[in-house]
């Protein structure tokens, strides 16, 4: 079993065919994080002050998650991709870092988005969560080869 884990949130397939090609040019594991609630795509429709994502953003409400079978504690580094949603992450992977225990481990971020960089999500991702050591990584736009991702990959 290789010690990387590429967890995922994709709401519309793009992060998800992202985070696939990393993992295999990593050889890591491979798993996807699901809200309880699946997004339609009426609640993604972020020009909609009322949808839901725009509702968990006002109101700071994090969705469950299915919680799969995945040991955590059978990793050192862990890459955790999502689509950037108002300058950072969404809260579904908030509540993926509330389920496990990330004591210990390098969780290297990445993320897909329609035309904006991490923003301050570093930053604010490290002060809601300060025991956790994270790390900036790609913004995964564009095509990236093979080769490219292995090479970011072997960085941790």
């Amino acid at each position: 079993m290789s010690n990387k884990l590429v967890a995922y949130f994709s709401a519309s397939g793009v992060t998800a065919d992202k985070a696939k090609a990393l993992a295999d040019a990593a050889s890591a594991t491979l798993y996807e994080i699901k809200p309880e609630k699946p997004y339609t795509d009426a609640e993604l429709n972020w020009r909609n002050p009322l949808s839901r994502c725009n509702r968990e953003k006002i109101k700071g409400t994090k969705p469950e998650i299915i919680k799969g079978d995945i040991d955590i504690s059978a990793y050192d580094v862990v890459f955790v991709g999502f689509p950037i949603w108002y300058y950072r992450e969404p809260l579904v992977i908030d509540s993926f870092l509330d389920a496990y225990d990330f004591g210990g481990k390098t969780v290297v971020l990445f993320a897909t988005s329609g035309g904006s960089a991490f923003g301050k999500t570093i930053e604010k991702i490290s002060a809601d969560y300060p025991s956790v050591k994270f790390v900036e990584g790609l913004v995964l736009n564009g095509n990236y080869s093979e080769e490219q991702l292995k090479e970011f990959a072997e960085k941790y």
